[in-house]
């Protein structure tokens, strides 16, 4: 059982409901959520999001001047700006509901060596941002932003590398731990997400090594688990042995996962049994386990629950009201994307549990793709599709707008 003790008093607690949409929006001008309406019914189409990449692409490629019109739509729904200073307004705006940002720099698909060391250096600089700012209270980077997919295929695979490969591989590894370190010595924290299942295991023991390292005092390195796929739970448990055996915290996201079509594709082509779960149901399941079991160790566990699912947001507060753990336990988040579930993130965070926000930023022709995924998984999501709309038709009403 846990013991509490010497945490810091629960805020007063609001009632919690994630259908009060004054809470909601409330940070949201009457622009904003008309611009969200019409956002998310053209989402909606499936036909504009199957044909909107290729169009999108060839018209920035030949140099037809959609930029602006992109940047004031989906990219502003989705996204905090093009660098980390024009993110400040959305900072800010989240701060003012009491929740926290979390700067993710989505940059992606790169190959180059050069590209590699910039991108650790910008992962570098929101550390740097978030020190001692309560408003930006963890960070971010994916291990594919500061070192060539290929390479860690190779390694997940247990291919022998060349001595070139080998070098590079240092590098990658160096890469990870000056970002790591930077978190460590300013005691801001950074999450590792996860990739496709066929580096991830490279990607887990990166993440392991760098815990052992960085968390003996202080939950500052943290890894990712998707729980759609069927291995990812008792992974987690067995995570936590480790930790508990070598006397670190375990920082883990947990995350029901991002690239489920791509995995089941390539488990089919290649033959191999697929990695992801069968149904919903048994991803629900794990995830919720998932959340209990992480819960009833605080003492050793920091998690950070990265969900839009309604159920499981409200099963993580039951949790911590029925163990009696302060809704700001700083061993306890809530995490969801940028113009997603704001009825979660906000009235999560009225409630006083602790709230972050994923907000993507960096150039808008190389944050493209991560948009055009932020669609095709709403797209895919209908029911949570017809949520966003409702809510927002619910506030439109009660502004009467």
């Amino acid at each position: 059982m846990l013991s509490n003790e010497n945490s810091a008093p629960a805020p007063e607690r609001g009632v919690l409901s994630f259908e009060n949409t004054e809470v909601a929006f409330r940070h949201a001008s009457n622009a904003d959520l008309q611009r969200a309406y019409w956002l998310f019914k053209a989402i909606n189409n499936n036909f504009l999001v199957k044909i909107g990449p290729g169009m999108t692409n060839f018209a920035m490629n030949i140099g037809l001047p959609i930029k602006g019109i992109i940047k004031a739509t989906i990219f502003k729904q989705f996204c905090g700006g093009e660098s980390i200073a024009e993110c400040d307004a959305t900072i800010k705006n989240l701060a003012s509901a009491g929740v926290g940002t979390i700067l993710d720099y989505s940059v992606e698909g790169e190959e180059d060596e050069k590209v590699f060391d910039d991108t650790r250096d910008e992962i570098i600089r929101t550390i740097e941002r978030a020190t001692g700012d309560a408003a930006v209270p963890i960070t971010v980077f994916k291990v594919t932003g500061v070192g060539r997919f290929g390479l860690l295929e190779k390694l997940d695979a247990g291919m022998p590398l060349t001595a070139a490969e080998e070098q590079e591989w240092q590098k990658v590894q160096a890469r990870v731990l000056d970002i790591c370190q930077k978190a460590y010595q300013v005691g801001v924290p950074v999450m590792i997400d996860a990739e496709e299942s066929w580096i991830q295991k490279t990607l887990d023991k990166l993440a392991l090594d760098m815990m052992e390292r960085f968390n003996q005092y202080k939950g500052i390195v943290y890894n990712t688990y998707q729980i759609y796929r069927h291995d990812k739970l008792a992974d987690l448990k067995q995570d936590f042995e480790v930790a508990t055996a070598k006397g670190f915290i375990l920082g883990a996201k947990l995350v029901r996962g991002a690239y489920m079509e791509k995995e089941r594709k390539r488990a089919q082509e290649m033959g191999y049994p697929s990695p992801i779960q069968p149904d919903k149901q048994s991803s629900d399941r794990d995830y919720n386990e998932g959340l209990r079991f992480c819960v009833q160790h605080t003492e050793r566990i920091a998690l950070v629950a990265g969900t839009h699912n309604e159920n499981s947001c409200q099963l993580l507060a039951d949790l911590l009201n029925q163990l009696n753990i302060p809704h700001n336990h700083p061993h306890v988040y809530f995490s969801q994307l940028l113009g997603m579930s704001d009825n979660l993130s906000f009235n999560l965070a009225n409630a006083g549990y602790n709230v972050v926000k994923y907000v993507p930023y960096g150039p808008v022709k190389a944050v493209l793709p991560y948009l055009f995924r932020r669609a095709q998984e709403n797209t895919a999501i209908a029911g949570q599709m017809s949520r966003e709309l409702s809510l927002i038709l619910k506030e439109k009403k009660r502004r009467k707008i």
